[in-house]
């Protein structure tokens, strides 16, 4: 493909070509690199076209993910702020038997916290008032994976590649009673979390490394973002959100076994096998 035709492809068309990549497991050459170019408001144009077909193949929205909350991690992956994406029914699932990677492109693991929502957040939203609408937590790990060679891209690219969601699998799903609500809010600003594969630690992150505050910082920043987007769908009570990434995204091969421990947070420990 010449870049005259990439320049001159319409929004559907590179719809088509990402969706393309995914169900071939084809990594394809970054959209922002092309003739020109892709902004982030076509790249969040593209990725709702991706999300209808998806949908109209059977699959349904189940919440949000945030990519790129975790700052330490900006200067890697040249972003400079987050994203979000869509989940569905067919990625998010409990853990509990071991995961395949096929089909995923250069996958990396995450573990990040999730919220269940139980109301949906407005804009300008403080800690103390989005707690009030989470339902419930879990911890989980993201199954991360790119579309575009090397993990090389611009955050368009990201938005558009399906956010970089491959699965997200979580724990069991802790019920937030309301009497506990402040208790959460100092818990999850101020945790530690240990990321060990077969049995060695090779990270620990801390609710800091998302957004400076944690995952409630994360939730605030999403309804913020979308009360901007009057085209992208509102979040929806039920909704799963995952929060980004605690420690660094770092690479995963079938065989091995991974765990993260928690610290000053009521939630049990999460492990996955990889096959």
């Amino acid at each position: 493909m010449t870049q005259t035709q990439t320049r001159s492809m319409p929004d559907d068309a590179l719809s088509a070509e990402i969706l393309r990549s995914l169900a071939e497991g084809r990594q394809i050459p970054c959209l922002t690199t092309r003739d020109g170019g892709l902004s982030l408001s076509r790249a969040y144009r593209i990725g709702a076209l991706i999300e209808a077909a998806r949908v109209g193949q059977g699959s349904q929205v189940v919440g949000r993910k945030i990519g790129f909350t975790n700052k330490t991690i900006w200067d890697e992956f040249n972003v400079s702020a987050p994203i979000f994406g869509p989940m569905y029914d067919s990625t998010v699932r409990p853990l509990g038997v071991p995961f395949p990677l096929t089909g995923l492109m250069e996958p990396r693991i995450e573990p990040e916290i999730a919220l269940r929502l139980a109301a949906a957040p407005g804009p300008g939203m403080a800690p103390d008032a989005l707690i009030a609408c989470i339902g419930g937590i879990c911890a989980g790990f993201e199954m991360v994976h790119s579309i575009f060679p090397g993990w090389r891209f611009e955050a368009a690219d990201t938005v558009a590649g399906f956010g970089l969601h491959g699965a997200f699998l979580h724990g069991p799903i802790r019920d937030l009673d309301p009497s506990e609500r402040s208790d959460w809010v100092e818990r999850l600003r101020d945790f530690e979390t240990t990321l060990s594969r077969d049995g060695v630690v090779l990270d620990r992150g801390h609710a800091r490394n998302v957004l400076g505050g944690g995952p409630l910082v994360a939730l605030g920043h999403l309804a913020d973002l979308l009360a901007t987007m009057p085209d992208a769908a509102p979040l929806m009570p039920g909704d799963i959100v995952t929060t980004g990434t605690l420690t660094q995204a770092l690479p995963v091969r079938a065989g091995e076994t991974w765990q993260a421990d928690f610290d000053r947070l009521p939630l049990d420990s999460i492990r996955i096998d990889l096959i």
